[in-house]
């Protein structure tokens, strides 16, 4: 047998033996397919093996976007909830730094000193902390208030004057313009009201009192705890007069409680003119000006500490020395002919008390920030004896 036959044979014995092995599998699954076929559900379990297979892909998809691209990068969530408040996230996302700009932490403005955002309620009290500059209109105007609301609402620490007013003082703020009433033994829910301009059930309305009819009781002693704080909506009361009456030099008694720049009556001296000049070197109106309904009767010339002081007519000083209500040193001018006028927060003084004021013009001191100031300037008051006070811009020129 030569090499060609033996091969041939070995090949055949190899096929033989290969059809042999995969003959039962085959005829195993093309007789299952068969008696398939023969119940009718040959369409069936077509239709079940490519929804299988289309699973099977889509499995296979959603693998390899999650291993290759959505591992670790889904961030829009957690920015999300930071820009939202929440807290559950526990890491910031950094931003890139760029050379000349700040660290970027939210929006952001320059500072300004004149916006101001206060606390909304409608109607709780809150509580203010004065800062250096204020004054009366500045923080009625951030509050949305009339001035004399600020007055009203703080009588305790401002007593009716607006120069009282100092930085690092707490005020009280209403939620409306009106008064703040603290309650006292005897009173009447009929009397409180009819004095302060509004009825009884203004006050008894009013959300923030925590007041009602049901519980309030008799008008004339109501149930309202002695020392309560009663917001007034639309209430009004007359200020306390802080201000110096007419002095006339021959009866200087009446300044007598007023500290210890009180002087003796003097019979005699000169009468001015009724031709005003202005008091000072400065011409600059700072602070408060002539506001009677805010219980400044005044003007306030700004300056420098040591600006000289002028008399604005000749006349006889019956007042000079200090002032306890405020006024730190204090000189009042007669000037003899129904007119006085009034100098305070001096630093120095160059008049006593009955001195002689020859000329308008003359020195009487120099500009200072004693008693309740916020910084040098002159407070300036001028007054007739049957008038009282009056607006100094509209007889003195500047």
């Amino acid at each position: 047998m030569d090499s060609n036959q033996i091969t041939t044979e070995t090949l055949d014995a190899e096929v033989t033996h290969d059809h042999e092995v995969q003959s039962p599998i085959l005829n195993s699954w093309q007789h299952f397919w068969q008696q398939l076929q023969q119940r009718g559900w040959g369409d069936v379990a077509l239709r079940v093996g490519s929804a299988l297979v289309c699973l099977l892909l889509v499995a296979l998809v959603i693998w390899v976007m999650r291993d290759f691209y959505l591992q670790g990068r889904m961030v829009v969530p957690e920015v999300a909830s930071d820009l939202t408040g929440s807290e559950s996230s526990g890491s910031a996302m950094l931003l890139p730094a760029y050379a000349g700009v700040s660290p970027f932490t939210g929006i952001s403005r320059e500072n300004d000193s004149h916006t101001f955002v206060p606390y909304q309620s409608r109607f709780a009290i809150q509580e203010y902390v004065v800062q250096k500059g204020d004054n009366l209109f500045a923080i009625a105007e951030k509050f949305n208030l009339n001035p004399q609301t600020i007055l009203w609402g703080n009588y305790d620490v401002l007593y009716d004057n607006p120069e009282w007013l100092y930085p690092d003082q707490v005020l009280k703020i209403l939620p409306v313009d009106g008064v703040l009433y603290t309650w006292s033994e005897g009173d009447g829910l009929n009397g409180v009201a009819q004095g302060l301009g509004v009825t009884p059930e203004d006050i008894i309305n009013w959300p923030g009192n925590n007041l009602s009819p049901e519980t309030i009781g008799d008008y004339a002693n109501p149930n309202i705890p002695v020392g309560t704080q009663i917001v007034v909506p639309g209430g009004r009361r007359e200020f306390y007069s802080w201000t110096i009456p007419f002095i006339r030099r021959d009866t200087p008694a009446s300044a007598n409680v007023w500290g210890a720049g009180r002087c003796a009556p003097i019979s005699t001296g000169p009468v001015g003119s009724g031709n005003f000049v202005w008091p000072t070197s400065e011409h600059r109106l700072s602070g408060y000006p002539y506001s009677p309904e805010t219980n400044h009767p005044a003007i306030d010339i700004g300056g420098k500490l040591g600006n000289p002081i002028y008399a604005v007519d000749k006349g006889v000083v019956v007042y000079a020395g200090w002032n306890d209500n405020g006024y730190g040193n204090l000189i009042i001018i007669d000037h003899g002919n129904g007119w006085q006028s009034l100098y305070a927060h001096l630093d120095t003084m160059a008049v006593g008390c009955g001195d002689y004021i020859t000329d308008a013009g003359q020195l009487i001191g120099t500009m200072g920030t004693t008693g309740r100031s916020s910084g040098p300037h002159l407070h300036f008051e001028l007054m007739t004896e049957k008038g009282g006070r009056v607006n100094p811009l509209n007889y003195i020129p500047m």
